[in-house]
């Protein structure tokens, strides 16, 4: 089922819920029932507990939108990396350089075809990248510089190779969600407790009461999804993307 579609059903069953709840308690109150005679202290806490809920909701996104963004910035430390060895090399022999270039391009093609959609499937990374990254770094550590030029490249080479495994590593730890189970029992019971106050309003069924409830539950719909959304950084809408490894080496995706 598309996102969007999840989305408009989850902020639309919000407002229907809203909506059937006062409509059943409209025709099963009371005849004396007065609502101007809402308490205050029911006010005060109504109040308070949006304040809090905001307060949660806002802790919330922030957290995921980190991890999306750190996730990004995993993908193009390890492409950097990459490119940095893939252009540093070329004061190596023909044959070197040649085979640890075409080896980088095969892993990165990897990377952005099967790799990626496996991060996107099934939150993890395969082991195919991991053997095409351990022949790239072997290529470059097991070279036996011949010159002086090619000694002092040598040392810049093994710290690249290091960066893109730590980038690597940092990428596959990043592929799951984010929120704990616990996170997502707060944020689903604070938005039951935060339309529930609506109630405890005794709202009734005017036109500009229904219209305001309905629109207040369908954001709090809205920013939750917004948050499931954002809690796997490469699986959902709003994913960390290949760019910077098909900026750096175009062509490998084809």
């Amino acid at each position: 089922m598309p996102e969007w579609l999840v989305l408009t059903l989850a902020m639309l069953a919000a407002c229907a819920v809203v909506v059937i709840i006062t409509l059943v308690r409209h025709r099963t109150a009371s005849d004396d029932e007065d609502p101007s005679e809402t308490p205050d202290v029911i006010e005060y806490m109504t109040m308070w507990i949006g304040v809090v809920y905001a307060i949660v909701l806002g802790l919330a996104i922030a957290g995921v939108w980190e991890g999306r963004s750190a996730a990004q910035d995993h993908v193009q430390a390890e492409a950097t990396a990459l490119h940095e060895i893939s252009e540093r090399v070329r004061v190596y022999p023909t044959d070197a350089r040649d085979r640890i270039r075409d080896d980088i391009e095969a892993y990165v093609g990897h990377v952005v075809t099967t790799e990626w959609d496996t991060m996107a499937d099934e939150g993890r990374v395969t082991e195919r990248g991991q053997r095409l990254f351990e022949r790239v770094r072997q290529d470059v550590t097991d070279y036996e510089p011949k010159t002086d030029f090619q000694a002092q490249a040598y040392q810049p080479l093994l710290d690249q190779v290091t960066a893109a495994n730590q980038a690597r590593i940092a990428r596959a730890e990043s592929t799951g969600e984010t929120m704990p189970g616990v996170v997502w029992f707060g944020l689903i019971a604070g938005a039951v407790v935060t339309i529930g106050m609506i109630f405890a309003l005794q709202i009734r069924r005017t036109t500009r009461e229904m219209v305001l409830a309905g629109l207040f539950s369908a954001l709090i719909a809205f920013l939750l999804f917004l948050i499931w959304d954002f809690d796997s950084p490469y699986s959902r809408g709003v994913t960390a993307s290949a760019d910077p490894f098909l900026n750096l080496f175009p062509g490998t995706g084809d």
